[in-house]
C-alpha cells in the first residue's frame, strides 16, 4: 500500500506545476489547462485523505468537483472560442475585452 505522504507529495507537486504554468503562460488555453491541473491536484488530496481516514465523503466531494470543473471547462472554452472569433489570437496581452477599438 502506498503511504499517504506520497499522495500528498504528488498533489503538492501537481498544484505547483499548475500554479507556475498559470503564472508563466500567456496562451489562454494553456492557462486554462494549468487551472485544471491545480483542481485535479486538490482532487488527489481529497481522495487520498478520505481513503486514509476511511470516510467516503472526500471521494464524493471530489466527484462533485470533477462535475463542476467539467461545466466550467465547457463555459470557459466557449468564451475562449468566441473571443478568438472576435480577435484571432490566444495571447493574453492582446486581449482587452472591456475596451472597444
Amino acid at each position: 500500500m502506498v503511504p499517504l505522504s506520497y499522495y500528498l507529495a504528488l498533489s503538492t507537486v501537481l498544484f505547483f506545476v499548475g500554479f507556475v504554468g498559470f503564472l508563466t503562460r500567456k496562451n489562454l488555453i494553456m492557462m486554462f489547462i494549468s487551472i485544471e491541473i491545480m483542481l485535479n491536484s486538490i482532487n488527489v488530496s481529497l481522495v487520498a485523505l478520505s481513503h486514509y481516514m476511511q470516510d467516503i465523503r472526500g471521494q464524493i466531494i471530489a466527484l462533485f468537483v470533477i462535475a463542476i470543473a467539467g461545466g466550467a471547462v465547457a463555459v470557459g472554452l466557449i468564451i475562449i472560442i468566441l473571443a478568438y472569433k472576435n480577435k484571432p489570437t490566444l495571447k493574453l496581452e492582446e486581449f482587452n475585452l472591456m475596451r472597444e477599438e
